[in-house]
């Protein structure tokens, strides 16, 4: 049994056990996704047509995986101008496989096989021999190198600093150095102070001789 189903502004056929990628649905990885617009539903020469729904068809999925797509470049140039410009971008899209059709008669073919919820990163880092790294294990690390640790000993409070004596004046120490000056003298007890001189011994007279 196979049908047509619409989803994304895209029509898809699709058929128990195929795995589709779609415009992102929300979803978690292992979730149900259920498709009520279902344009035809076909087995063997027996063909049902909506018009332009098919009554009572639904087609079942699991969700795989949200992810982004093959980036797509845009170039732009005008000649003769200089002018160069390239984007790029890409498209989150949706994995999923499909696990069952209801027909409109209420008939139901499902897929036997189990659901591999492996992502394609996952797949395409097997096929190169490189260890696997999930997006959000990358988010936790990238998360973890932005918080700061603290500093050792930043949290023990800080002794109060001691404060130090204040350095004495310029003007005091001079003070402190230089001897005290004694008290002015009268000029009157200075002379009476001062010793008389020795009396003048007496010349010899020459004469004498």
């Amino acid at each position: 049994m196979y049908a047509v189903i619409k989803t994304g502004g895209k029509q898809y056929r699709v058929s128990p056990g195929d795995l589709m990628v779609v415009e992102k649905l929300v979803g978690e990885p292992g979730s149900d996704v259920s498709f009520g617009e279902v344009l035809m539903v076909g087995e063997g020469d027996a063909v049902v047509i909506g018009a332009p729904m098919v009554a009572g068809a639904v087609v079942t999925a699991t969700l795989v995986e949200t992810r982004k797509g093959e980036k797509v470049k845009i170039f732009k140039k005008i000649r003769r101008q200089g002018y160069r410009r390239t984007r790029g971008h890409r498209q989150h899209e949706t994995a999923l496989r499909v696990i069952g059709i209801t027909g409109a008669d209420g008939k139901t073919t499902k897929w036997d096989g189990k659901v591999d919820l492996t992502t394609k990163g996952e797949l395409d880092a097997r096929a190169r021999g490189l260890d696997y790294i999930s997006p959000a294990a990358q988010a936790e690390a990238y998360a973890a190198s932005k918080i700061q640790t603290p500093r050792k000993g930043a949290g023990t409070a800080k002794a109060a600093p001691v404060k130090k004596a204040a350095a004495p004046k310029a003007a005091e120490v001079e003070a402190k150095a230089a001897p005290a000056k004694k008290a002015a003298v009268p000029a009157a007890e200075k002379k009476a102070a001062a010793p008389k001189k020795a009396a003048a011994a007496p010349k010899k007279d020459k004469s004498a001789k």
